[in-house]
């Protein structure tokens, strides 16, 4: 009996290489020798923390671009089929570690201004980082929830972080009372599929009865089981509050406006990303078998997700809040490549992470720019504050102006690229009532991205005020926001510099 135990044990652990997360494990000690170094510091000596949370990070990505070539030729699972590298994950792990450094840096810049708690700001960062890197390797539903939920709560601290704004503490409370709601969407419909997957019958039934692979067979076995259509609608609906797609959506203007503008711009870049790449993962795994069902269902959430974000920035004045309906809209389009991959197309998959991409640079350097701008209290900043912005910040509002640009999907900008490739993908999968509702949501976009242009460069207004900025832009903030517009020049004019694109 103990021998047998002994073998079974062994069996079990023989797949758990902790070299595999090194990058996440490195992530975590880094949070923890931060809040070390807090302790250790003098209080004249702590401006060292955000500089060693950048530079440690910048460290880290150098050792996970080592990782990126091991799954060019497949794919491997770690821990039991806890987690499965590919290639689209290791790209996905530097876009985190990306966002990551680019977030620390946007809040050494935000807490510049404040009384606040720097060093826990910028560990909760790394540990959201590390959790998202965890979470779209996850190919079991345990780990998938727990990585999701220690991404979710972190989030929970940093949008409620500045405690003595009403409006921080306002998005705070809206964003637990609506994301403990989505989790427990989430988590009931994970129970209805293992309630009904996990049984004696279960086709390929192991001792991991909840892995991917097996989840899938089940499915296609049973597609037109009620209880699993319904399990996978709510798995589907959890993961779609998190992209913030109709009708799920509703948390995303005031969440946006009250956050921290770092911590802003960290929920529309790379949760966004890692919420799609979750469902992608999703729609070509367990849920593979349902594409009759659930093709529709997106598409319809798609198409109201443009329109409903495009429409509802349209009388936007705040920029947080037209930020975060445009971000609504981006997602929307990014559910046309989700949704090309459930049709075939499977070059769809590198689509959309492109436009993350693309997504991720434009939306860094316009949020960079809010940081500078904003003053103490970051949640009032509205289109009148960027009147004349151009004329007394020229360097500034170029960067601003390339990066809506982009985001509009405007050429020679990156943006247009990752649009062209999400459209085109569209159209192979002969989606056309879709990519007729896309084109119209990137016209009205065109409206608001320009509003904004124009009161920065054209405004003639006598009582023109340009709020909070007189400390303008320090030279490692223009290296910054510079290579963000630089990079986003080269990719719209030179896609295949970024080397995703297959």
């Amino acid at each position: 009996m103990n021998k047998l135990l002994i073998e079974f044990l062994s069996g079990y652990t023989a797949t758990n290489q902790w070299a595999a997360i090194l990058p996440e494990i490195m992530m975590g000690v880094l949070a923890l020798c931060l809040l070390a170094a807090e302790m250790v510091l003098p209080k004249n000596r702590q401006a060292w923390v955000p500089r060693l949370a950048i530079w440690g990070q910048v460290l880290i990505l150098m050792i996970a671009f080592g990782f990126v070539g091991r799954c060019s030729i497949g794919e491997f699972q770690y821990f039991s089929g806890l987690i499965t590298q590919t290639d689209v994950t290791q790209i996905m792990r530097g876009f985190f570690l990306v966002s990551s450094i680019a977030v620390c840096y946007l809040g050494h810049i935000y807490l510049s201004k404040q009384t606040l708690p720097q060093t826990e700001f910028y560990a909760l960062v790394l540990i959201i980082s590390a959790g998202m890197m965890l979470l779209v390797q996850s190919t079991h539903f345990v780990m998938l929830f727990v990585a999701l939920e220690t991404v979710t709560v972190a989030f929970y601290v940093l949008v409620a972080y500045s405690r003595t704004s009403q409006f921080s503490l306002e998005a705070g409370l809206k964003y637990l009372i609506l994301g403990a709601l989505s989790s427990g969407i989430l988590l009931f419909g994970i129970v209805l599929l293992y309630g009904i997957a996990g049984n004696p019958e279960l086709l390929g039934a192991s001792r991991d009865s909840l892995n991917y692979g097996e989840l899938m067979n089940f499915v296609i076995l049973n597609m037109n089981n009620m209880i699993v259509k319904i399990g996978a609608l709510l798995v589907i609906a959890g993961v779609c509050f998190k992209i913030g797609a109709v009708p799920f959506q509703i948390w995303v203007p005031d969440v946006y406006q009250g956050a921290p503008t770092p911590v802003t711009a960290y929920l529309a870049v790379a949760s966004k990303a890692a919420g799609f790449i979750v469902l992608i993962e999703l729609v070509r795994g367990p849920f593979f078998g349902l594409q009759d069902f659930l093709v529709p269902v997106l598409s319809v959430i798609a198409a109201a997700t443009i329109l409903f974000g495009n429409i509802a920035a349209v009388a936007q004045r705040n920029v947080k809040r037209l930020m975060g309906l445009s971000g609504i809209a981006h997602a929307g389009y990014l559910l046309l490549g989700v949704i090309a991959v459930m049709r075939g197309v499977d070059w769809a998959v590198y689509a959309v992470i492109f436009y993350l991409v693309t997504y991720l640079l434009a939306s860094f350097a316009v949020f960079g720019v809010m940081s500078i701008a904003a003053g103490e209290e970051d949640a009032n900043q509205e289109l009148d504050h960027y009147e004349s912005f151009a004329r007394k910040r020229p360097f500034l509002g170029g960067v601003l102006a390339c990066g809506l640009g982009s985001l509009a999907g405007i050429p020679p900008l990156g943006g247009f690229i990752g649009k062209l490739f999400l459209f085109v993908a569209a159209f192979q999968a002969e989606l056309y009532g879709l990519l007729i509702i896309a084109i119209v949501g990137v016209v009205i976009s065109i409206y608001y991205y320009f509003g904004w242009i124009r009161e920065c460069y054209f405004s003639s207004s006598s009582t023109a005020v340009v709020k909070d900025i007189s400390c303008g832009a320090t030279s490692s903030d223009r290296f910054l926001l510079g290579a963000l517009t630089v990079a986003s020049i080269v990719i719209g004019i030179l896609p295949a510099a970024l080397p995703i694109i297959r």
